[in-house]
């Protein structure tokens, strides 16, 4: 894949936005929000591109599961995905408010699902405003429709992957957040690129010639997993990967809330020192 089939810029959107084809969602998710603080649908109620709905990620991972934002199983992805009327025709774009990595991961899991007309909007609702396009408030939703999952079992990965992976020198496991975080805890054998050096303000992928600049191409190995603390920033660093030709990548969707939750062995940068 390469980045235009992954990324639209605002004034392609801009172009296109009457065709009844599309399928614009708002997936933000608002990390450390203060009770105070609007949450991420009171944002796309207040502010969303015309004809958006709410791309409500709790809604597409699995309850059942102890840690959050967890793949759902199959046939319950499949239900959700035509619940929020994607067809197997519909052309989707997720966009975010500041938030990158929550629209990552929402192409992320419609690419699992086997959809293949999905982008993200390079910058999100700010580059949107920027080249001129108009605000409503409110909500939208599209009609059902029924989908199909055609399942990518290889984007994600489990903890049992992973454990294997520790003792394979032919797949790179990549920490993507700031080393100092979750303690400085991280697994064995990882080499770390934190996503916001691929990210400009958390809203946009940097140009291409800075991915390609922070993105190992190396033949000697035959596989990326990308992680962080729970399946979200990690799929930046998976997007980039696939944007620079390495295209055996995978998410591990536990990432660290699983891990350190199951008690599997860590690092620890701090011991390091």
């Amino acid at each position: 894949m390469d980045r235009a089939s992954i990324l639209i810029e605002a004034d392609e959107l801009l172009a296109k936005i009457d065709d009844s084809n599309l399928r614009i969602y708002d997936a933000t998710i608002r990390f450390f929000r203060k009770d105070t603080e609007a949450t991420a649908f009171e944002q796309y109620q207040n502010a969303h591109i015309p004809g958006a709905a709410f791309f409500d990620h709790q809604l597409f991972s699995d309850s059942t599961n102890p840690y959050m934002y967890m793949v759902l199983p199959e046939d319950a992805l499949a239900e959700q995905i035509g619940r929020f009327g994607i067809a197997k025709e519909s052309e989707v774009i997720f966009y975010g408010i500041d938030m990158l990595p929550a629209a990552t991961r929402a192409w992320w899991l419609l690419r699992y699902a086997g959809h293949n007309n999905v982008r993200v909007l390079n910058g999100g609702l700010a580059t949107w405003r920027a080249a001129g396009g108009k605000i409503e408030n409110g909500t939208n939703q599209y009609p059902p429709t029924a989908f199909k999952c055609s399942l990518r079992p290889h984007m994600f990965v489990n903890k049992n992957d992973v454990l294997a992976a520790m003792n394979n020198e032919t797949i790179k496991t990549e920490y993507t957040l700031p080393v100092e975080m979750y303690g400085g805890a991280y697994i064995p054998g990882s080499s770390f690129l934190d996503a916001t050096d691929l990210m400009k303000e958390m809203g946009s992928f940097k140009p291409a010639d800075d991915i390609v600049s922070k993105i190992e191409v190396d033949p000697r190995y035959k596989q990326t997993i990308t992680y962080c603390g729970g399946g979200i920033a990690a799929t930046v660093n998976a997007i980039a990967h696939l944007m620079v030709g390495n295209e055996n990548v995978a998410v591990y969707d536990g990432s660290l809330t699983e891990w350190m939750g199951e008690g599997l062995p860590t690092a620890n940068i701090k011991d390091e020192k």
